[in-house]
């Protein structure tokens, strides 16, 4: 398998933003693979409902790849539960989710947590995984920027 790291993840809380952002590169043998922003948009320590938001890995395969395996690293954070957007010493918890219903941690298969898998991909066609995100409710922080870097790793 070939793999390579994709994206970054950047997060701002009150404007709350996260970016999965990363160049594409090319392995002329099999694979393209590109990202666009999850943004969460503005956090309010009053409220009761989570901040949710989607993101998207997307790659195109010639035919060559018969495994593709998307992972995203812990970040910053000690543990994919929670990982956590930093602003100096404060801390806000979030996370990445492979399910809209937000119960499947997107991670590496360790601590709980699960990944993408597509075996014999499509040739020659775009697959897009969505990325959903959640910042939970009752988090008491103070206003400002937070952010957390995490990596978007494809194995092919």
């Amino acid at each position: 398998m070939h793999g390579y790291t994709l994206a970054l993840i950047r997060v701002a809380a009150c404007a709350v933003a996260i970016l999965l952002a990363g160049a594409a590169r090319v392995d002329a043998e099999q694979c393209s693979i590109s990202t666009t922003p999850l943004i969460f948009g503005t956090y309010n320590v009053f409220s009761s409902s989570p901040v949710d938001s989607t993101g998207t890995v997307t790659y195109r395969c010639n035919g060559g790849a018969h495994v593709i395996l998307v992972t995203i690293t812990k970040g910053q954070s000690v543990t994919f539960q929670p990982r956590q957007l930093s602003r100096g010493l404060e801390k806000l918890s979030y996370n990445l989710f492979r399910d809209a219903a937000r119960t499947s941690i997107w991670g590496d298969f360790t601590g709980g947590t699960s990944a993408h898998l597509d075996i014999d991909p499509p040739k020659n066609q775009n697959v897009s995984v969505t990325v959903y995100g959640r910042i939970p409710p009752g988090q008491d922080i103070s206003a400002g920027s937070y952010s957390d870097t995490v990596t978007v790793v494809v194995n092919f």
